[in-house]
């Protein structure tokens, strides 16, 4: 059964009974692109949905198969001031936080277009799931502004190179460029997409709930402190996991496998 969390203008949240949950961005064009409305409500809902309990992995994706995110609206930023402009990034910067700050992994599930502010959105994403018919590029200086914020994570996701190339030749890359370059985990033929998440996000939700959840706060604190601190923070972590009980019935079931397996 699916059950609906969030519902507005631009965004629908939901949650099934496997604990998979779902965030489609609506009315936002054939490429979805976002403004500042949207961007407000992706917002919303990414915070009613980071509130479950039950939610065990959260699946991010535009209307149709056009696009994932094809951009921020060009038409909202044309007529902003420094002073807009700098409100205008900012929520968008909010937006981008928000989805790496989910407490669970979150899937970006790509068709088409990926570009700018939506590539941006992609890369606060877990992972990034695409098909044949996916392109990526990051074209803001094409229209007079640099990327930033959140593009600031692809040196260290793609290498310098790669990350220099993109940002400055504003030129996009295909689906299987973007999976050789490290930028997209998996990828599917056309078509294939919703088969390829779906077992992702079921194979996910199938792990230990609060094991997951910890492993994925460790990867986004890793990334924000110097490796020493990243390696001593863990340590706690690992003590905590055994105040979830979960370490101990699974590796109680399987020392009993063994056990089986060794009387059998």
């Amino acid at each position: 059964r699916m059950h609906t969390v969030h519902q507005s203008r631009h965004a629908l949240a939901t949650l099934d009974d496997a604990g998979i949950g779902s965030l489609q961005l609506t009315e936002a064009g054939a490429l979805n692109i976002i403004g500042s409305a949207a961007i407000g409500e992706l917002r919303q809902a990414l915070a009613a949905l980071s509130a479950l309990p039950p939610l065990r992995v959260l699946v991010l994706r535009g209307s149709g198969e056009r696009a994932f995110i094809g951009g921020a609206d060009i038409g909202e930023m044309v007529g902003l001031t420094p002073a807009s402009a700098e409100a205008f990034i900012t929520r968008l910067a909010g937006l981008c936080d928000a989805v790496a700050q989910m407490p669970v992994p979150v899937i970006a599930r790509i068709p088409g277009w990926c570009l700018g502010g939506g590539l941006e959105v992609a890369l606060a994403c877990d992972l990034r799931l695409c098909d044949d018919s996916a392109m990526f590029g990051m074209p803001e200086v094409k229209v007079g502004i640099p990327s930033v914020i959140h593009a600031a994570l692809l040196p260290r996701l793609l290498g310098q190179a790669r990350a220099d190339w993109l940002l400055l030749c504003c030129e996009n890359i295909d689906a299987a460029r973007a999976e050789a370059w490290g930028l997209v985990h998996e990828r599917c033929a056309a078509g294939g997409l919703d088969e390829l998440v779906e077992r992702r996000a079921m194979a996910l939700a199938a792990l230990p709930p609060q094991a997951l959840r910890q492993q994925k706060r460790l990867l986004r604190h890793w990334q924000t402190v110097p490796l020493a601190q990243a390696v001593r923070d863990s340590i706690g972590e690992f003590a905590l996991a055994y105040a979830t009980g979960e370490p101990q019935a699974l590796m109680g079931e399987f020392m009993a496998r063994k056990a089986a397996k060794r009387a059998g």
